[in-house]
């Protein structure tokens, strides 16, 4: 299915929810709020969703399937694909969520507990910045050095496992590399975890606030 028609699905079903209960997603009489409320409120439910969504696949589930299964250069190829598109999708949502809350929620006549969860959102936004900014370009780059070093000593075409730290012991050049490679990777896996945590404290508000 093509872009135009998965654009073409999403807008049907929200034409739909629009006809079957409009009061909900236009908000009418009788219902809390004027219709640019109920929609920030939609926008903000559906990118943090979203972004929820594609933080706990990526994190948890798609990126270890993906080692165990591929060759390592070739899932390190791939994550250098995939990488930069998560994190903007994961910025953009991100930054939904952050203006459609600030918008529902003025600072000024906010709860303490609100102003906790827009500053969660912030977090994560900021930190999904920094990885699409900063830590992704540099772990990619890295990443296809270690992999020209690799290539030229024979390895990385394995799968589920990796000789690159027994070469290492003989290798002073990849050993270097590892470290260097190892620092910026662990500061963009921290950064991906600091958001998924941000959003997951939000989780519980969210929860605690709907009426099922």
């Amino acid at each position: 299915m093509g872009w135009a028609a998965r654009f073409l699905t999403a807008v049907s079903f929200l034409a739909a929810g629009v006809l079957f209960a409009p009061d909900a997603l236009l908000g009418g009489e009788g219902r809390s709020g004027s219709g640019v409320r109920v929609a920030a409120r939609l926008a903000h439910i559906l990118s943090f969703a979203t972004a929820w969504g594609a933080g706990l696949w990526v994190t948890f589930i798609g990126g270890i399937v993906m080692f165990k299964y591929l060759p390592r250069h070739q899932f390190g190829s791939l994550q250098g694909k995939m990488f930069p598109a998560y994190f903007m999708l994961m910025s953009v949502c991100s930054a939904i969520s952050v203006a459609a809350f600030a918008y529902l929620h003025p600072w000024k006549t906010s709860s303490t507990i609100e102003c906790y969860q827009l500053g969660f959102l912030i977090a994560a936004l900021g930190c999904n910045l920094s990885n699409l900014l900063v830590f992704t370009p540099m772990t990619i780059e890295m990443m296809m050095k270690r992999h020209k070093l690799e290539k030229d000593l024979g390895i990385g075409s394995e799968v589920g496992s990796s000789k690159n730290e027994e070469v290492a012991k003989t290798s002073s050049a990849l050993a270097a590399m590892n470290r260097k490679f190892g620092m910026i990777h662990g500061l963009s896996s921290l950064a991906n975890i600091m958001a998924f945590g941000s959003l997951a404290m939000h989780s519980w508000y969210l929860a605690s606030s709907l009426h099922l």
